[in-house]
């Protein structure tokens, strides 16, 4: 049994700490700006962004999870036809939004 585990452990930790979201062709564009940066741009829309806040009970580091949930939602903007986005919530539960702007 402890083997079982060792094993489990041994195969999980190394992807909590890998990024698991690659940033799309259409992501590559979108650049993650303040509110005030934003604004003399359009705004398209809401990208929700939602990835693992912990992996097998154990909390993921802030900063990773931020820029994890940031990829997915550059991503998602680009597919809007977006090429910003500025963070409109505080991360909560692996969860955060983001607006989704046009910009010159």
């Amino acid at each position: 049994m402890r083997k079982l585990i060792t094993l489990i452990l041994v195969g999980v930790i190394p992807l909590s700490c890998s990024n698991w979201v690659q940033v799309t062709s259409s992501g590559t564009s979108v650049r993650l700006l303040t509110i005030q940066e934003a604004e003399g741009c359009d705004r398209v829309g809401t990208a929700r962004a939602q990835t693992l806040g912990s992996v097998v009970g154990l909390e993921r580091g802030a900063e990773r999870l931020q820029d994890e949930l940031s990829r997915i939602a550059r991503n998602e903007a680009g597919d809007m036809g977006g090429n910003a986005i500025v963070p409109e919530s505080v991360i909560s539960d692996g969860r955060q939004s983001f607006g989704v702007y046009l910009c010159p």
